[in-house]
């Protein structure tokens, strides 16, 4: 038990956290594995500590930077991120409260198996991508994708965590007192030279981190020194991947020293789903069985990185630019997608639409991809056995969890407009979904695929 533990252990924080034991951290967080007596579940408690260099003026700036940050992160959900449930204050600190995921870090897996297959790797970089993607799509950059802020579930699902730490910590990727934002070995040319990083940045940093997962070694050379890390970030220079094998080419263009030269995060999720379809293996099994047992960590928090955890959450259904699942995106974190180019005649009306429910029967044979599209909306969410038989495979790679996990969120889901066919593979329609007390509309073109004469939702993508 740590000293810290002995402390704190049975601590109630906010009224309602009461810590249980210490399950991870570093030089900027604590997390702990809690209960929240209000709801009765367990959740992850991360306690945010603020670097001692800091004057009474700049503590206090950070302060309310991390209480603004996580604010943020906590009006925001996926199912690739861990999400955010609380922020509270714990004696004037922020703390978040979070989704308790028993899990390893890649970092961790890595560091016991030294590489991965390239399917896996794909895999686990098109969850991450369709995360980002959505973070990117609300205005927020990651700044710190690195192995050690991805964490992977015993089902096999990734997810990412710590947005928007380096922002809380430091406002800044190089400040006055000479400390940067991020991981050197993984950093981008442009953060590494002391720019500020943008959403390119996140795609470089994310072509590291699954650079290492293929490769076995990073990109910059295993190097001791930070300093020369840092060197060799900023100038670029990146040691070609050997092992790679279908993803060279996706990992050379995220790999790019000009920003501009580097795909879209939404770009990135869409072709490394298609990759893992390609190149499936069997899901990574986080840690060996006898192991399994002794290591259930909370959130990514846990994985033991140096920096404050702000952790987004951001539920996108079905964003086929992120190749996630087969649900609609949440209106606060919409995935751009181009539009399309020639719009068809307008299909049927809403009210045929919305009028009547299919059975839950396996898919049937359906006459148009209009009325496929039909079909599968009435069905949701009351049926996501049924409306997952409706989807494709670039869909269904992505695992049914993730699917029945987000619709179990939405208490219904209405058709008002369209749908109408865009071209011969492409459907749009828009519709409004209900959370809560909630409403979000939303525009989608779904893609389309014809197997056997049944018309699947096989891709989806938010349309601005």
């Amino acid at each position: 038990m740590t000293e810290t533990e002995g402390q704190d252990n049975a601590r109630v924080i906010a009224g309602r956290y009461r810590l249980r034991r210490h399950v991870g951290g570093g030089a900027m967080g604590v997390v702990w594995e809690a209960n929240d007596q209000l709801l009765d579940r367990t959740v992850a408690v991360k306690q945010l500590l603020l670097p001692p260099r800091l004057t009474p003026e700049e503590a206090e700036q950070a302060r309310k930077r991390s209480f603004r940050e996580a604010r943020l992160a906590a009006r925001l959900q996926h199912p690739h991120a861990i999400t955010v449930f609380d922020v509270a204050d714990d004696d004037g600190k922020p703390v978040l409260v979070m989704e308790y995921l028993p899990s390893d870090s890649l970092a961790e897996v890595l560091a016991e198996r030294g590489s991965l297959p390239p399917g896996d790797v794909a895999r686990i970089g098109a969850h991450a991508a369709s995360a980002l993607a959505a973070a990117h799509a609300a205005g927020i950059v990651h700044r710190d994708v690195k192995p050690g802020n991805i964490l992977l579930g015993e089902d096999g699902t990734a997810k990412i965590t710590d947005f928007g730490i380096s922002k809380a910590a430091d406002d800044g990727t190089l400040t006055g007192s000479g400390r940067f934002a991020g991981t050197p070995a993984f950093l981008s040319p442009e953060a590494a030279r002391g720019e500020q990083p943008g959403q390119e940045s996140d795609v470089y940093s994310l072509g590291a981190t699954l650079y290492t997962a293929v490769e076995g070694r990073m990109p910059y050379g295993d190097l001791d020194n930070q300093m020369a890390l840092l060197y060799a970030a900023a100038a670029g220079r990146i040691n070609p991947p050997e092992q790679a094998g279908p993803l060279t080419g996706v990992l050379t263009r995220m790999l790019q020293v000009d920003p501009k030269s580097r795909p879209t995060m939404a770009e990135l999720a869409a072709e490394l789903g298609k990759l893992a379809m390609m190149t499936a293996t069997t899901k990574v099994d986080p840690v060996p069985p006898k192991r399994r047992s002794r290591r259930r960590f909370a959130y990514a928090g846990a994985a033991l990185t140096g920096v404050a955890a702000l952790v987004v959450a951001l539920v996108i259904v079905l964003p086929s630019s992120t190749g996630d699942t087969a649900a609609p995106a949440d209106t606060s974190a919409p995935s751009p997608t181009p539009p399309p180019s020639s719009p068809a005649p307008p299909s049927p009306s809403v009210s045929t639409v919305t009028r009547t429910a299919p059975s839950s029967s396996p898919v049937q044979p359906s006459t148009t991809a209009v009325q496929a599209v039909s079909d599968y909306y009435a069905l949701m969410p009351r049926d996501t056995d049924a409306g997952w038989d409706r989807l494709g495979p670039t869909l269904q790679a992505q695992g049914k969890a993730s699917y029945v996990n987000f619709w179990s969120t939405i208490s219904s889901v209405t058709i008002i407009a369209g749908p109408r066919q865009v071209d011969a593979d492409t459907v749009e329609v828009t519709v409004d979904f209900v959370k809560g007390s909630s409403h979000s509309r939303e525009r989608h073109h779904l893609g389309m695929l014809d197997r056997d004469g049944k018309w699947l939702v096989n891709t989806d993508s938010l349309v601005r």
